[in-house]
């Protein structure tokens, strides 16, 4: 017998019918004798809906409000779920975040997860009841309703895991694995058995979809097992474990991208102490956050180019930072690129092999791509390059480290 927490997102809760499969899915692993708890987001497409309404109604709305409303969906699916659970004869009962309780901090909007008190949940479990947990919401410390953010219902199901102890929690979506790439872009892509969690946590900041970034956090921080498997399909997933758990490891195990990017390049800055600190400091105080830089320095060491790359979504803001300075920096131009995209390679063996960055840089050169910033950290590299090379540079590389399938 073991425990499980079973997290199924807005698409595999999507309609009715949907709803119906998933009971099924619990019940079986429920006969298996296994104490289960199950968290939900909301039904496709609702969230979206809520937060429509939300901005109908006020443009500028207070966030404890918004949290109310938009943390309504969850409720709709938890009560259907222990419904249809009921219908097939499984002892269920529905808990919202507050009813738990999953203690937050009172950042309405992002909150995140403080504690979660889940011991009448595990009295239940000695009945075998199910507990059918609302996804992405808590309390706060104000004792209001709070939200997690978007992708939030990963992080309640890893939490709510740790907190339970369980042995294993299952994230069930629309595909059936973790992949060496996104099969859309590289047809051979394989579906891999394990990957670390450290692993897991590059490919979902470097723009993987399958995973939200907190939850993995979470997961690594609780040494939470995680398996990611389809709500559709029977088929075996793909585990996400400790880096011990796994013999023999690729050297790269994944190749990801991400458009989410744009480029700045400040031409002919001063060459002198305390720009960097004037730019990068000006930025985080708008809360723009940068990510790759680069820096080439003149021939006659007075000025310099500096380019970084900053979330596409705040390439105004940052440029409307960047105008207010550009006296106080002296440069000669501020010029904004948001075609770019930023393709990374990911992996553990990366420690242990030279050659990984070489064979990189000479398998894009073999098809013209130019690369225009490097950043890297000791099991990844990326690279950011002209946008329309996006799906040549993904193939080019799962290709160049062996990663098709047979």
């Amino acid at each position: 017998m073991a425990r499980l927490v079973m997290k199924f997102g807005g698409t595999s809760v999507g309609t009715v019918e949907r709803i119906k499969n998933v009971a099924q899915k619990v019940k079986r692993e429920v006969d298996a004798g296994n104490d289960v708890a199950v968290v939900v987001s909301a039904m496709s497409g609702d969230t979206n809906r809520l937060i429509d309404l939300v901005s109908d109604v006020s443009s500028i709305h207070d966030a404890r409000e918004y949290d109310v409303v938009v943390s309504s969906g969850e409720q709709v699916t938890i009560g259907l779920l222990s419904l249809a659970l009921q219908g097939l004869g499984v002892s269920a009962r529905s808990w919202l975040g507050w009813q738990v309780p999953v203690l937050t901090n009172s950042i309405h909007g992002a909150a995140r997860i403080e504690d979660i008190q889940c011991e009448e949940i595990i009295k239940r479990f000695a009945d075998n009841q199910v507990a059918v947990c609302a996804g992405f919401q808590g309390i706060g410390e104000d004792n209001r309703i709070t939200t997690l953010g978007r992708g939030g219902s990963d992080t309640s199901a890893v939490a709510l895991a740790a907190a339970l102890k369980a042995d294993r929690c299952d994230i069930y979506t629309d595909v059936d694995g973790i992949y060496t790439a996104d099969p859309r872009i590289a047809t051979k892509a394989a579906k891999l058995d394990k990957i670390t969690y450290e692993e897991m946590l590059e490919l979902a900041s470097l723009g993987a979809k399958v995973l939200q970034t907190r939850s993995v956090e979470m997961a690594m921080k609780h040494r939470v097992k995680l398996q990611v498997l389809s709500s559709f399909e029977d088929l075996p997933g793909t585990m996400v474990v400790d880096e011990d758990d796994i013999l023999e490891h690729q050297v790269v195990s994944g190749v990801t991208y991400t458009r989410d990017e744009a480029k700045v390049t400040l031409q002919q800055v001063a060459d002198k102490p305390g720009v960097a600190a004037l730019v990068f400091g000006a930025l985080a105080d708008a809360h723009v956050n940068v990510d790759m830089i680069v820096q080439n320095v003149s021939e006659d060491g007075k000025a310099t180019d500096m380019t970084f790359t900053v979330g596409r979504m705040d390439i105004d803001r940052a440029m409307d930072v960047l105008d207010k300075l550009k006296e106080d920096v002296n440069c000669k131009a501020i010029v904004p690129d948001p075609n770019v995209v930023k393709v990374s390679i990911v992996g553990m063996g990366m420690r242990s092999h030279a050659g990984v960055a070489q064979t990189m840089f000479a398998a894009l050169a073999e098809k013209g791509i130019n690369i225009q910033v490097i950043s890297t950290s000791e099991i990844k590299v990326s690279v950011l390059l002209a946008e329309e090379y996006t799906e040549l540079a993904v193939r080019t590389l799962h290709s160049a480290f062996e990663l098709d399938a047979p």
